[in-house]
């Protein structure tokens, strides 16, 4: 197993790893709530509480909890903080409780928080794993935001509700729709595969310079050789 310092696991879940726009997970929710900045920044902060203290729970509790029964456990786990985070949404935020819709109690199931619980902090330090929480959320809360953005400032012409002059250029109603949010998410995927996979294909080449076998390789820098 490789070791990685606490850094390089913030920064994981941020860049490299980040949840939505590298491994695609947390789609639907993505799509729904992000035609506004301010409901995609919610969310996301909502996702960073529930992953942070659902790592920091899982990870303490991993050595009681039965190897048979740890997908409930995790669940359990995981829809209590969900539940937590709604009700400090109806209290202090009841507007957003309305534009998050399903998608707020529908986290006990985001597959980004459960993909974290199993493959990190079920077999992690407490800390480390705070710290992959921390990565996470804010990973998803950052693409949130940036969708929102986009989404917000195409489809009306104001960004967090406040106008910004865009010339000539009206506002693209369909972004603030489905068919706009996937398009906008293709995008920043796209570009977000692109810029996080140059690294990996740099690091490929020069282990296939120096491997004797890289002439006759057909899989010479293109990241499948397991020597």
């Amino acid at each position: 197993m490789i070791r990685k310092s606490r850094k390089q696991i913030f920064l994981d879940g941020i860049i490299f790893e980040n949840p939505l726009l590298v491994l695609a997970m947390g789609i639907c929710p993505a799509v729904s709530v992000t035609a506004r900045v301010s409901s995609g920044l919610v969310m996301g902060l909502s996702m960073l509480f529930v992953v942070l203290c659902s790592n920091v729970m899982i990870s303490a509790l991993k050595r009681i909890i039965p190897s048979r029964v740890r997908i409930p456990c995790y669940m359990v786990i995981i829809a209590s903080f969900v539940t937590i985070a709604r009700y400090l949404i109806t209290a202090y935020l009841p507007a957003f409780e309305t534009s998050l819709g399903v998608y707020l109690p529908l986290m006990v199931v985001n597959c980004a928080i459960f993909g974290r619980a199993e493959g990190f902090a079920s077999r992690n330090s407490i800390i480390n794993s705070a710290v992959d929480g921390l990565g996470t959320g804010a990973g998803y809360t950052m693409a949130l935001v940036l969708m929102g953005a986009v989404r917000e400032l195409a489809g009306s012409g104001t960004v967090f509700g406040i106008p910004v002059p865009t010339g000539p250029v009206k506002p693209i109603t369909v972004f603030l729709f489905t068919p706009g949010g996937l398009f906008t998410l293709g995008v920043l995927i796209a570009i977000a595969r692109k810029l996080t996979s140059k690294g990996p294909a740099e690091e490929q080449k020069k282990i296939c310079l120096g491997c004797p076998a890289s002439a006759a390789c057909p899989m010479n820098g293109k990241g499948g050789c397991e020597r």
